[in-house]
């Protein structure tokens, strides 16, 4: 069963972990400049904690942590965000956790962004009714280049758990 709970400072310890992992650093591309830095990720996302403009939840299966998940706001923008241990892909954990927080945050449009090679992350955010809308391009410190990103928009409230 998975189930989404506020963020709290001590999951972090756990989200550092899952971001140390090279192919996951790879896919999600727009990561820190220093992904080893644990002081400086730790002091990054603990400001997030209490910010009420986003909504950090970390993501447990089974009584165990396997990832992050959360809605913050960029540019005036609604946008969300998602993590999940490399260990644990490829079981549908990713789209039933942004289906469960798009329950809970009914802000729309809500947005969704994606390296254009990361397909795992693009059929997550199809499955959950985002629907392909542009392009942009920006540094991505995982790749050390530029590259494209897709993006994505929610416009309704997703109403029914898809299928996995």
């Amino acid at each position: 069963m998975i189930q989404l709970r506020k963020t709290v400072l001590s999951d972090l310890d756990y989200f550092f972990t899952f971001q140390l992992d090279n192919e996951a650093c790879f896919l999600a591309a727009f990561t820190p400049k220093d992904p080893h830095d644990k002081d400086a990720y730790i002091r990054k996302y603990a400001n997030f904690l209490d910010d009420p403009t986003i909504n950090m939840c970390t993501i447990i299966v089974d009584d165990v942590i396997v990832g992050s998940i959360a809605k913050f706001v960029m540019h005036g923008d609604a946008e969300i965000t998602y993590w999940i241990d490399k260990a644990f892909w490829g079981q549908g954990i990713a789209t039933k956790a942004l289906t469960q927080l798009l329950t809970i945050e009914k802000t729309r449009p809500v947005f969704g962004r994606t390296a254009f090679d990361n397909t795992g992350s693009q059929r997550v955010l199809e499955k959950c009714g985002f629907v392909k809308i542009g392009t942009d391009r920006g540094f991505a410190n995982a790749r050390q280049a530029e590259i494209e990103e897709y993006i994505y928009k929610l416009d309704e409230e997703k109403k029914e758990l898809p299928a996995t």
